[in-house]
This record gives C-alpha cells, structure tokens and sequence, in this order.
C-alpha cells in the first residue's frame, strides 16, 4: 500500500463517505467555475509580466552593473524563444482558421493582437533600459562607440581589421528577377542594402556573420584611452560597405533581422526511427515561417514593403526598432575581466569530496542525503555516477537525460560504465527544446559504446530526473538512486536552484525500476509505492492530495499548502486549489513564471497567496508541502503544474520520508516566503507589485541566506538544520 493510500486512510470509512458525498455537492461549482473565463489569467500574458519583472532586475541598482546587463541580455534571449515557440503556434493556430478559446476565453486572433501590443511595449522598454544602462558602463570603463564618433585612428583601425577578418566572410546576395530572395536564418542580423547601378535600384542583403563577436574591442593604443572601448560589428559593416559593392552608389543601409517557428513538430506514429526524423526535423525547422520581422525604424517604406513581401508577413509582425536590436548578444560582456562589476564568486560546500565509491554507497544506504543547488555542490551527483562507472560490484545504471550541455561529464562516466562492461541504460530525450542538437550528439555516442539507448514513449516527453544504480552486495541486491528537480547539467547546477534527493529506500528503489520498465518497453503498471508518475499517476495524486487538505480544513483540522513551482497553468488544477481555498485552506503559491491563477478573489480565492522570486539565481525546484491535519506532507520533482506536465510528460514526484529532510525542507519553503528583497505578489489582474519591506523589518534576500547558512554552518556541505535566526523567521510565518 502506497504512502498516500495509507495517510488517506487517516480517517474513518464514515469520514470518506462524507467526503465523497461534499465532493458530489460541490460539483456544479467546480464546474460553473471551470467555465468563467474571468477567473484565469492568459498564459501568453502570464508569461510576459515574468519577463518584465526579469527586465526589472536591469534596472535594479542592488544589483552590480554587469549583472544589470545579463538581466536585459537574458530578457532578450527570452523574447525570441517566445515568438520561436509561443507566437509560432499562436499565428499557425490562426492559418489553420482554428477558433478555440483559452481558458481566459480569447480567439488565437484577440490572443495574437494582445500580444502584439504587449511586446512591443515589452522592445521599447528594454531599449529604455539599454539607454540607461549604457553611460553607466561608460563611467565604469566599458564604452560603446557610435560611427560618428570614430577618429581618424579609429576609422583606420577597424578599415584593416574589417579587410583582414570580417570582408572574407560576408558574402552580400542580391535579389531581383535573376536572383531569387536568399534564405535568411532565424535570428540572423542583416543589412538591406540599396544599390543605384546603370539607372537601375536593386536591393542586396547582407548577413552580420555570427561566427564574429558582435562587439570589437578598440586597443588602448589606437583609443588613447585605458577603457574597454568597443564598436559594434554591424556598424562596422555598415560603416565599409562600399567595399562590398564597388562601382555603385549606396543609397540605403538598414538594419533587419527576423525570427522564424522553430518549433519541432514530429509525427511519431509514422516515424520508424526517432533519432534520424528528429534530425531531418531540425533541418526542416530552418526554412519555418517569421513570425517577427524587425526592422529599423527609420527602414524607407519600399525597402520593408520588399522584406515583409519576401519573408510573408502582414503588417502586425512587423516591429519597428527604435535603436539597437538582438539584447541576448550583451552576455558576451560577461566575460569582461571586472570582477567588481559582477556578483562575488561563490563557492559552494561540498559533500562526499574526495569520498571512495565504497563509503559513498555506504553512506547512502545509511540515511537518505538532500542536496540542495547551486548552495551545495552538483560533485556528490556526478562523484555516484563516477562510482557507478568505476565500482566492480555495480551492476546497471539507468538514467534519464533532457538537458546536460555540450561538454558533460555525466556522459563520460556513462560511457566508461558502458565499456567497462555494465548494463548501461539512458533514456535521451530527442525533443528537449533547443537540446534536441545536442542530444542526438549524445544518443549516438552511447550507442557507440553499446549503451541501450531509448528515446521515450510515443507522444511523450520524458522529463523526469532519475539514476538508478543496481549494485550486488554482500545481502544480496541493493538500488541507489538520485531523483532530482533539475537536469544532469554541471552548468546550469550552477545558476539554477534545484533540490536532489540520493536514497536506497527499497520500495522507491521498486518504484524507479517499474518507470524505467514503462520508459523502455510495454509496461502498463499504473500503482507505485511511494513515486506519483505522470502521465499515470501523477494527476489523480495530486488531486487526492489536495481532496485530503480540503477534509481537514472542513472537519476542523490543521490544513495548508505551500506549492514551489515554475508554472501554473493548469486549469483543472487551479479549479481545485480554487475549491480548497473556498473551504478555507490557506495556500501559499511561490511561482517564479506563469501564473494562470488569479488569488485573492472573493468567495473563490481569498486564501491563496501567490509570490515570485526573481534573483541572481533562477528558481527551478519544485516543492509540495501538505499540512495533512499536522503531519506534513512534501513531495519534490520535476513536474510544474502546466497540462503537459500532468498528462503530455513523463514526470516524477518523490516524497520526502526522512523526517528531517522534511522539516530541513519546510524551512527552506518558510524563508523563501519571508524575501522582501526580491519577491514580488500577484494582484488580481495578472500584474505583479515588488515586495517593500516595513522600514523596522530586516532585510531579507533567501538566496544570499541559503548561501550564508550552507558556507557557514555546514562547510563540509552535510544536511543543514537550520539555524535560530531561520527559526524565527518560520514562527513568524506560521
């Protein structure tokens, strides 16, 4: 019988009879509130006020200037995978004549004119930010120049250097009757050039060479001044054009780039082999219809009559630039050698360091350990994987992989696990988004040295962070596993907050060999011990979960939510939370994106509150604690409460069994809702306010705590408990 099943059975059968009879009652109003579309938040808009608030931290003073930069740089990478991904799909939606309506009841066609409105909005602002940002730089060494502000030494300096190593790569392509309008990738920066030539007006384009950095350093001896001092690349290309088209009279330079649907549909059904479609796939998505065209404003109305008739966009995807375009390139600054421009170094505690794989197994089948990112090190997750690899008693290793990154030591102990002879197993995902290039990079390296490589079930994407490690010991056969909220990725453990759990529980042990068994062959077994898994369990769990919060809240007892999440969409599931709070079970929701959710209604969601925090570090663990009538409950995983995620996904949720573990997590929940330096409400309208701590009220940043407490308390990275100060901040919570 699984945890949840025996906590349900906290009560007596008469009490379950009363519950399902409240349940049959409340029914016609769980499903009139379904059908309110002024309940919901748009998910489109949802997600753009999350890209506002990560824009608000560009202008934030607290924080140091390059890292105001990264904030609008990554702003700006945001912004094109929302109109490669969500704006592709909303103007294919409209193509298609498709009419349906989202839960807030909008057309795609009213969807596509909101988010219009709302980008553009969203283009001016970060080049407001970009404006402000910029003479600060300049104060603190870091200038951009201007073409007009070139000297003659300048001038002359970036002539050479565009003639030695930027003229050999462009390759200017013309477009009239005799040539056809050349292909332009997504993202590319380009300049539409106009030529008059024997009478004649002919257009060319020429394409800003990614391969080049997009900011040239100017050395101090040709400057005169002891500054970073920079130029960009399109202007120096602008600035020399001549010498790309001698012999004829330049009438016209303007900047353009586009942004294409590189969402990568597969038919599955029909694909013999997932790897090879994929990757035709991803040759295919090249040629994806715009759906933005950018341009300068200043761009003469036949020269964007030509790109927007060429690249078969209407009026609506055109956006008119007011200066600079492409902010994502700004993380190149980041590499700027100015340490007091950028957040302190931090050096996470370490668990396990330099522990033989022996007593790292010994420790783990001891007591279960949680490690906790980026404040304690990702080493303990690829030191047991190492071990895995290296350990003669280990028998198998099953894993399952969505993002690791280009260069990943997680893959390398994988393949000197498969050569040395162990029954290696790795589930790559193919149709991680933006990953997909370089995970058939790994599946193949697998397959080389005879790992059973899958690829998923049909129609599903695996999401879930598993390892299991099968190793023969002296009693016989022991499971060691790592379930995680985040991805096998020593990078991104880095900047991402994620949670970890490494255990030899036998019955999640059972539970993880019955998921890999589902992930790589027929499996159809939908009961598991302890594990809640989507897209067979995961749901209904969730919903009996919150049912058993709403019980006790009507029969007096002790009941509350805290959900840690990066999005909530969902609408069956916010229609239940709905219900929980309209019984009175108080529910704090700490979303770092989406919220389709709108709190503190009256009569429908007075009880829940809703709070995002937005840091140096990005929120990526995913937490659920249930008060159940005063013995807390918590589950983690990798699962966000989004309908892909509950029943289009492989996903996982773990309880956490250790009774400290518990309560270690419960604080970390207690002092991310007690930030007011970074967290911000949602008000009822989907618009989101800052969080002003009271002039008497210390100041409180969680991440910058999380990583005071971890150094300082626990140097050698084991389990955390906590310390009186966060103690007290928990009191004042509950």
């Amino acid at each position: 019988m699984s945890s949840l099943e025996n906590t349900l059975k906290l009560h007596s059968s008469d009490t379950v009879r009363s519950s399902v009879k409240s349940k049959k009652k409340h029914s016609r109003k769980k499903e009139k509130l379904l059908n309110q579309p002024s309940l919901y938040t748009n998910r489109e808009m949802s997600w753009l006020e999350f890209n506002q608030r990560v824009l608000d931290q560009a202008m934030d003073e607290r924080h140091p200037l390059l890292e105001r930069v990264k904030f609008l740089s990554i702003t700006g990478t945001n912004l094109d995978e929302f109109f490669m991904v969500r704006v592709a799909t909303i103007l294919r939606q409209i193509k298609n004549g498709s009419e349906g309506l989202t839960s807030d009841g909008l057309t795609p066609k009213e969807q596509f004119k909101e988010i219009h409105w709302r980008t553009e909005q969203m283009l001016k602002d970060q080049h407001s930010v970009w404006t402000l940002l910029r003479p600060l730089l300049e104060k603190s060494g870091v200038k951009f120049l201007e073409i007009r502000s070139y000297t003659n030494a300048i001038k002359e300096y970036l002539h050479e250097r565009f003639m030695n190593e930027v003229y050999p790569v462009l390759t200017p392509m013309a477009f009239d009757p005799g040539h056809p309008f050349p292909h332009i990738s997504s993202l590319s920066m380009n300049l539409a050039v106009v030529v008059r030539h024997n009478q004649e007006t002919k257009f060319a384009r020429v394409k800003i060479p990614d391969v080049l950095p997009r900011f040239l350093e100017i050395p101090e001896s040709v400057s005169g001044q002891k500054k970073n001092i920079f130029v960009f690349l399109e202007d120096v290309i602008r600035s020399n054009i001549d010498e790309l088209f001698p012999g004829t009279e330049i009438r016209d330079i303007r900047l353009f780039r586009i942004i294409r649907d590189t969402d990568l549909v597969i038919q599955e059904d029909e694909a013999d082999d997932l790897l090879e479609t994929v990757d035709k796939g991803l040759k295919q998505i090249r040629y994806g219809d715009v759906s933005l065209l950018q341009v300068e404003k200043s761009m003469p109305k036949r020269t964007l009559s030509v790109l927007a008739e060429n690249c078969q966009v209407d009026e609506e995807s055109v956006s008119r630039s007011e200066g600079r375009m492409n902010f994502a390139d700004l993380m190149q600054l980041m590499k700027l050698a100015i340490p007091q421009l950028k957040d302190k170094p931090f050096f996470p505690p370490v668990l396990f360091d330099g522990l033989p794989a022996e007593q790292l197994f010994e420790r783990i089948r001891h007591r279960d350990y949680l490690l906790h990112h980026p404040y304690q090190s990702f080493y303990p997750v690829e030191a047991l994987i190492k071990a895995a690899a290296e350990d003669p008693q280990v028998l198998a290793v099953k894993m399952t992989l969505y993002r690791v990154g280009s260069n990943s030591p997680v893959i390398e102990h994988l393949i000197n696990a498969a050569e040395a002879g162990k029954q290696v197993t790795v589930l790559v995902e193919l149709k991680a988004r933006f990953d997909e290039r370089n995970n058939i990079v790994w599946a193949r390296r697998l397959e080389a040295v005879g790992a059973h490589v899958i690829y998923g079930v049909v129609h599903l994407k695996t999401h879930s962070k598993i390892c299991l490690i099968v190793r023969q010991e002296t009693d016989g056969i022991r499971s060691y596993m790592h379930l995680g909220t985040g991805n096998y990725n020593p990078f991104t453990s880095k900047i991402y907050t994620d949670l970890g759990l490494l255990t030899s529980n036998h019955e999640i042990g059972e539970d993880a060999t019955h998921v890999f068994n589902y992930l790589t062959g027929y499996s159809n077994k939908r009961e598991f011990n302890h594990l809640l898994v989507a897209p067979v369990s995961l749901r209904s769990g969730l919903d009996q979960l919150i049912d058993r919060e709403i019980q006790h809240a009507r029969e007096g007892r002790p009941s509350g939510m805290i959900f840690k999440v990066n999005s909530v969409a969902d609408s069956k599931i916010i229609n239940k939370l709905y219900e929980a709070s309209d019984v009175g079970v108080h529910q704090d929701l700490i979303v770092r994106g989406i919220c389709c959710l709108k709190p503190g209604l009256k009569g429908v969601s007075e009880k829940i509150r809703v709070r995002s925090v937005i840091g140096r570090f990005l929120e990526h663990s995913r937490i659920y604690y249930f008060e159940n009538g005063g013995i807390p409950e918590i589950y983690c995983g990798s699962a966000d409460l989004m309908e892909r995620n509950l029943s289009r996904r492989v996903e996982i949720l773990f309880p956490i069994i250790d009774l400290g573990i518990r309560e270690h997590l419960k604080k970390i929940l207690d002092l991310i809702l007690s930030d007011n330096i970074f967290t911000y409400n949602l008000k009822q309208d989907g618009s989101y306010e800052r969080i002003e701590k009271n002039a008497q009220d210390s100041a409180i940043n969680s991440q910058q705590k999380f990583q005071e407490w971890y150094a300082e308390e626990n140097p050698t990275g084991e389990l955390w408990s906590g310390s009186s100060e966060l103690e007290q901040l928990s009191s004042k919570i509950h």
